[in-house]
């Protein structure tokens, strides 16, 4: 009987001893690697922040000598177009720009709730923009070009 609880006995033993050593190891091999890096780091910073003041006032003076450019808008935006006759039900008959047309064609879109509920990117065309978009369902940036072709 006696016997028996030795073996018992030596090897929950034996196994508690390594778990608690293997653990400090680790967290004190972590430490040292830390505080060597912090040092090389603020060493670094010293000389660099002495050569980045010269740089920020460079930049400041280069920009100080351009000009503010007002934006021109394009001509060709800005060239009155004709409606085809299907475009012209939504838009009207008169030349009008391209930035007009599209404008006008988002008023539309917007008055009869056209724009997907889940997806706002696709439009859902009735009959009078089926004719012209020849889809039941686009997408906005298709549609500008689709809508390109009714115009002259």
């Amino acid at each position: 009987m006696a016997t028996a609880k030795k073996p018992a006995a030596k090897k929950p033993a034996a196994k508690k001893p390594a778990a608690k050593k293997a653990a400090p190891k680790k967290a004190a091999a972590k430490k040292p690697a830390a505080k060597k890096a912090a040092p090389k780091k603020a060493a670094a910073k010293k000389p660099a922040a002495k050569k980045a003041a010269p740089k920020k006032a460079a930049p400041k003076k280069a920009a100080a000598k351009k000009p503010a450019a007002k934006r021109k808008p394009n001509a060709a935006f800005m060239k009155p177009m004709t409606p085809s006759s299907s475009l012209a039900a939504i838009v009207g008959s008169l030349p009008l720009p391209r930035t007009e047309v599209t404008r006008k064609i988002w008023d539309y879109i917007k008055k009869n709730k056209l724009q997907n509920a889940i997806n706002k990117r696709m439009i859902d065309a009735d009959e009078k923009m089926k004719s012209i978009l020849g889809k039941a369902q686009v997408s906005m940036f298709e549609m500008t070009k689709l809508i390109n072709k009714h115009l002259k």
